[in-house]
């Protein structure tokens, strides 16, 4: 008789991983450095003090340091919400009729409502122990600024959130629960920055974007005593502290007997899909397994899918150090679809880096066909997925269909990062028949890479 897997599992406590892994210590090739604006030398970890906490520009910049101890503090917040369920999806996998098994990991149980917190915790507690008295973040669906307001309240630092104006006016109700934790917050663009005034200036109904927040933040910080900028997504720190994702995920399905033949995730910046895939990718780079894995991005933002691998700034504003990436272009704007948290411009140089050299794939999809899969979910799996978190259920349902065509009987994975309670006006707007699919044409994407900064031939590299 065969031993039926609970539909939730939950590792103990005392399984809990205790370090980060850095993926940039198996990768093969590193992915270019950052480079500092018009000089386009190499950044130094001291260029970055100015902006990050100390020991984050360390991290940020670590490639050899495979494993990363996390220190007792935030292991003791992280116990308060850690380990998360892994999810054995039944009711969806018997709607479809397939003979996949489709396995979700849930980063949702906690107040910030995302898997968002897992570096908020960090990058809060290394600001407390450096002692410095105040940080700036950004913000598109809210996520980030929520967890980073959670964060900080509880290391008892001020916290000054810019969000994304598209995002604070259809989901405010985030900004209610930043303010809850103590967080100022800002709609971007605004006119408190010289960044923020340059924009409206040029476009006085600018819906914003997370480039443009993050030059707002960054600018706050930089010319601010005792405060440091943190950002949510992106940056090699953050793709190292969402670790903890993939390595509860993998320790769980060890111990179900289980491997993932398809790994799937939402992709705006790449911390959700960092953290669930890092030690699956490290068996890829280390030639143990060989999981697909398929990033998914929206069809109105695909830095991915139809940007450029290009030197580009992190943000609108151009203030940011250079980096490596999939960019549509730091001047791209992108419409005002439901899933904030997936319209950034660029995407993260590690990401980049393994898809371009083949080691993961990806695929875009439109905005309706992903609130389809969302509802399906939530009618199955009784949980109201974020937006975001849909874009990976709508490619993991497509591949479930695919196995029930082929009879393959894989095992699906994908991270559901967050719940989407705050988003019940785009799914009221896609039940009415309103919500519009947005499609950027080639010559609006071009615009953006047009004015990619001149980087030198021998610097640029490949």
């Amino acid at each position: 008789m065969t031993t039926r897997i609970p539909h939730r599992f939950y590792l103990t406590e005392a399984q809990l991983p205790t370090q980060w892994y850095n993926i940039r210590a198996d990768m093969r090739q590193q992915h270019a450095p950052m480079l500092i604006p018009g000089s386009y030398k190499v950044a130094r970890e001291a260029d970055l003090y100015g902006v990050f906490c100390e020991e984050l520009a360390h991290q940020e910049l670590d490639s050899t340091t495979r494993y990363v101890d996390i220190p007792g503090e935030v292991m003791d917040m992280y116990r308060v919400y850690r380990p998360s369920p892994l999810v054995r999806a039944y009711n969806l996998e018997k709607e479809l009729d397939t003979p996949a098994k489709i396995y979700f990991k849930f980063e949702g149980n906690n107040t910030s409502g995302s898997h968002k917190l897992n570096s908020a915790i960090a990058q809060a507690y290394y600001a407390k122990k450096q002692g410095l008295s105040s940080l700036t973040t950004e913000t598109g669906a809210g996520q980030w600024g929520t967890a980073m307001a959670e964060a900080c309240a509880y290391f008892k630092i001020p916290l000054q959130v810019f969000m994304v104006k598209i995002s604070s006016q259809q989901k405010p109700y985030r900004k209610a629960i930043m303010e809850n934790f103590g967080a100022g917050v800002t709609p971007s663009p605004s006119d408190t920055t010289n960044a923020g005034r340059k924009l409206l200036a040029v476009n006085p109904d600018d819906n914003g974007s997370l480039g443009t927040a993050i030059s707002e933040a960054i600018e706050v910080a930089v010319s601010t005593e005792g405060c440091r900028y943190v950002l949510g997504s992106v940056l090699n720190q953050v793709l190292l502290h969402q670790s903890i994702i993939g390595l509860e995920t993998k320790v769980a399905m060890d111990i179900l007997g289980e491997y993932p033949d398809v790994i799937v995730g939402c992709a705006g910046g790449g911390s959700n899909l960092g953290g669930l895939i890092a030690p699956y990718m490290q068996d890829k780079l280390l030639g143990r397994a060989n999981p697909r894995i398929v990033a998914v991005e929206p069809k109105s933002c695909p830095s991915f899918t139809r940007g450029k691998y290009a030197y580009d700034y992190c943000d609108t504003g151009k203030i940011t150090p250079l980096a490596k990436m999939y960019t549509l272009g730091c001047t791209f704007t992108p419409s005002g679809d439901h899933a904030g948290g997936l319209r950034y411009h660029g995407m993260s140089p590690i990401l980049s880096k393994l898809y371009h050299d083949g080691f993961l794939e990806a695929v875009s999809v439109k905005q309706t066909s992903v609130f389809e899969a969302a509802t399906l979910f939530a009618r199955r799996e009784t949980i109201l997925p974020a937006p975001e978190s849909a874009h990976a259920i709508r490619v993991a349902v497509d591949e479930a269909l695919r196995c029930r065509e082929t009879g393959e009987a894989k095992t699906i994975l994908f991270g559901l990062t967050g719940t989407g309670y705050f988003d019940l006006a785009a799914y009221t707007q896609y039940h009415s028949g309103q919500m519009p699919d947005y499609i950027p044409s080639d010559e609006e994407l071009q615009k953006g890479v047009l004015l990619l900064p001149d980087v030198p031939e021998d610097i640029a590299g490949e």
